[in-house]
Order: C-alpha cells, then sequence, then structure tokens
C-alpha cells in the first residue's frame, strides 16, 4: 500500500557541492540518501520530493561537508499481511515463480500457484497445472495474497515475501475472469419465452335484434 508522508531529515552537503545551488543540490543528494531506504523499519521510501532546507546548516569539527536539515514529501510503500496485491510474474525458479508488486518482489510457492499438482519448466519460463492445463509464464499479471513478511533494512529488494493465489478471487487474472463467467453462467436465469400475440376474430359481430314494433291499442 502506498502512502504520502511528509518528513524531516538532515543531509549532508559534501564541501565540493557548496557551491551550487541549494534547493537543487538537497534534491539531488536527498534522493541518492533515501530513495530505496526503509524508513522505520517497515516503509520503503519510492520517491522524495519537495525538498525544502530549514534553518541554517551546521559544520561538525573535523568534518569539511555541511548538514542541513530539510523538509520533503515521499511516496512510501508499505506491504502488509493478508493484502492482496497484483502484480506481474518476473521469475520462474524450480521452487516457485516471483511476482513483482510495486518495487518489491514476492513469492509464489509452487504448493501456493493453484489447486493442481504442478509441472515446471524453468527452461522456458513456464509453470502447467497437470490436469487444468493452466500455465504461468513470465509476464503474466496476477492477483495474490501476502501470507508472510521479512523486510531487509540492508537490502530491501532482497525482503523475503511469501504469496498465495490458492484463495477464491486470486490468480493469474485470466483465471480469474474464467471463474466469473462460469459464475454468472451458473447463477443467470434464461429469459422468460414471450407468447405470441393472438391475431383478432375475423368473424363479423353478430348485428343486434330489431326492436319489436309497439302493439295496436285496443279500439
Amino acid at each position: 500500500m502506498y502512502y504520502l508522508d511528509h518528513r524531516s531529515d538532515v543531509v549532508r552537503i559534501p564541501p565540493e557541492r557548496l557551491g551550487a545551488q541549494l534547493e537543487g543540490v538537497l534534491t539531488e543528494l536527498a534522493q541518492q540518501q533515501f530513495e530505496g531506504k526503509l524508513v522505520d523499519g517497515q516503509n520503503l521510501t519510492v520517491i522524495i520530493r519537495d525538498v525544502k532546507p530549514v534553518g541554517e546548516g551546521h559544520i561538525i569539527h573535523g568534518d569539511g561537508g555541511v548538514y542541513q536539515e530539510v523538509e520533503y514529501q515521499a511516496l512510501l510503500f508499505r506491504p502488509e499481511i493478508q493484502e492482496v496485491v497484483e502484480g506481474a510474474v518476473v521469475e520462474i525458479r524450480k521452487f516457485g515463480a516471483f511476482v513483482r508488486f510495486g518495487p518489491l518482489d514476492g513469492l509464489l510457492h509452487v504448493s501456493q500457484i493453484m489447486d493442481d499438482r504442478v509441472n515446471i519448466d524453468e527452461h522456458n519460463q513456464r509453470l502447467v497445472g497437470v490436469e487444468t492445463k493452466r500455465d504461468l509464464k513470465v509476464g503474466y499479471k496476477a492477483r495474490a495474497r501476502v501470507v508472510s513478511l521479512s523486510l531487509s533494512e540492508i537490502s530491501p529488494r532482497d525482503s523475503r515475501i511469501g504469496l498465495t493465489m490458492r484463495q477464491p478471487g486470486l490468480g493469474r487474472l485470466e483465471w480469474i475472469q474464467d471463474a466469473h463467467k462460469k459464475t454468472e453462467e451458473k447463477s443467470g436465469k434464461k429469459p422468460a419465452k414471450k407468447e405470441a400475440a393472438k391475431p383478432a376474430s375475423s368473424a363479423k359481430p353478430t348485428p343486434a335484434a330489431a326492436p319489436a314494433p309497439p302493439a295496436e291499442k285496443a279500439a
């Protein structure tokens, strides 16, 4: 899940960069220092912007650089247990498939891909269900759920994230669409047949009988 956060930190400006435009230098150095790093052990900093200096910089004895406090906007990414994510298959291995969602990769173990025994074709980067013949290849889009999570502060891209697709509404996107179609076909009712309108009778209506003449009065 993505978050936009207002943060503050300190950036070191090396001596050789002190003569350049301050805000431009601070933005470049802050991006190098913070992007791609974990914050608070659980948020991955994806992008930072609007870097602004706060007050005056400080010089530490024995260090020729200037330490400048800055404020900035940070786009953070934080995966969570039980979160449903969508991504693309980026690698097939003997033990499963790696799916990239956002800036991180998660592992789909072969036991968590489908309710079927899976054959692994690592050479062609392909996984195939023995009975269903459903396949999963590099580049295919998939929806999965995060079931285990261990982020690495040293190298966030090497974090261990476990995924599963063996739940309703998960799997390769084409599988999900097929399941929806089958459900609609089973639950849908066939439209009732309309009865043909009966044609109007061609018989002419019987004319009403003429009234009898009044009886004559007796003399």
